[in-house]
């Protein structure tokens, strides 16, 4: 038997004026300025909003995997998430790159956490087989 899934969380946001706009979430929490990647403007961009959101869910997944192993995530764990918009033959499209510090845990440790952390991760779910995505553990 299936069961029906069960929705955690509605994040409800309200965009005015595309790259040079602002957003904001119907709970005030989050209001920002936007502009476009390399302008002179004050804002932030959807690629940098997708880089964090997706390395702060990818750190969540990986302290799910890490407890299922019986193991500390370091104090230290790190994510730098890098986020391209390309562009070829007139079409746009996003590639990733996730550098993943784990400091003081074994390199096949870490790395048996980061791969289960992408297999649960919903950034990862979402993206797989549609954006090219290279994780480094370091």
């Amino acid at each position: 038997m299936t069961t029906q899934p069960k929705k955690l969380y509605t994040a409800i946001v309200r965009t005015i004026g595309g790259r040079e706009g602002s957003s904001r979430s119907s709970d005030g929490r989050l209001d920002i300025r936007l502009s476009t990647p390399g302008s002179v403007g004050a804002g932030t961009n959807p690629e940098q909003l997708f880089a964090a959101g997706w390395s702060v869910c990818f750190e969540g997944a990986m302290a799910i995997a890490a407890h299922k192993m019986n193991i500390a995530l370091p104090a230290s764990t790190a994510i730098d998430a890098e986020i391209d918009l390309n562009t070829q033959d007139g079409t746009f499209f996003l590639s990733a790159r996730l550098n993943i510090s784990l400091p003081g845990l074994d390199h096949e440790i870490a790395q048996a956490v980061v791969m289960a952390a992408h297999q649960t991760c919903p950034y990862s779910k979402a993206t797989r087989n549609n954006v090219e995505v290279d994780i480094r553990v370091n």
